[in-house]
């Protein structure tokens, strides 16, 4: 039973003071994709390049995460939806705290990624890698999609469970049409414009 005696306690540096600190706004980049789509090498390249420039940025990866924070969490659908809501609550503290802050996560269903961007609010950037799941399958270097065909991982998304497509995303990269350096670029271009304080 959830107690009564919780309340917000505001900090004293705020997070406008923060980011001019650390030179740059913050936010949440969300990427958001089927398996082998390129998620995880765009999250960490970005992550790499950013750093390099001084600027505070942290990786949340869906693997690193869910053996730790959500150990406890399945693959049912309402294990993910919590797996996504505590993931949107830890992000949006990181970007609170002025950084940057840059996910890695399948988030299949719409309706868990719109959670989150009611938790963040205008720090949600919503990113769409949208390789084709004929090309993800190809790639497969976990051999995920392979044992998903063969009946040995269940509620696999792209096989056996659905991947609802952002309708309205903020930034839409198809990593079948591009290589990975040129994504990356359409990347920093995009943090460059949403994430530069104007002086």
């Amino acid at each position: 039973m959830r107690s009564s005696n919780i309340l917000y306690t505001e900090h004293f540096v705020t997070t406008a003071a923060r980011c001019q600190a650390n030179g740059h706004r913050s936010g949440i980049l969300w990427l958001t994709g089927l398996s082998a789509s390129g998620k995880t090498t765009l999250a960490f390249e970005l992550d790499r390049l950013l750093f390099q420039k001084g600027w505070r940025t942290f990786v949340l990866d869906g693997d690193n995460i869910r053996h730790g924070l959500c150990a406890d969490l399945g693959f049912s659908a309402e294990d993910r939806a919590e797996n996504i809501r505590r993931i949107g609550e830890v992000a949006k503290l990181f970007a609170q705290a002025g950084c940057i802050v840059i996910t890695a996560f399948i988030s299949p269903y719409r309706a868990d990624r719109d959670r989150v961007r009611a938790i963040a609010g205008d720090l949600f950037h919503e990113v769409h890698i949208a390789a084709p799941l004929a090309v993800c399958e190809a790639r497969d270097p976990k051999g995920l999609y392979g044992k998903a065909r063969r009946g040995e991982i269940h509620a696999f998304t792209g096989i056996s469970a659905p991947y609802e497509e952002p309708l309205e995303p903020e930034l839409v990269l198809d990593t079948s049409m591009t290589d990975i350096n040129q994504s990356l670029q359409s990347l920093l271009a995009y943090v460059s414009a949403q994430f530069t304080l104007d002086y």
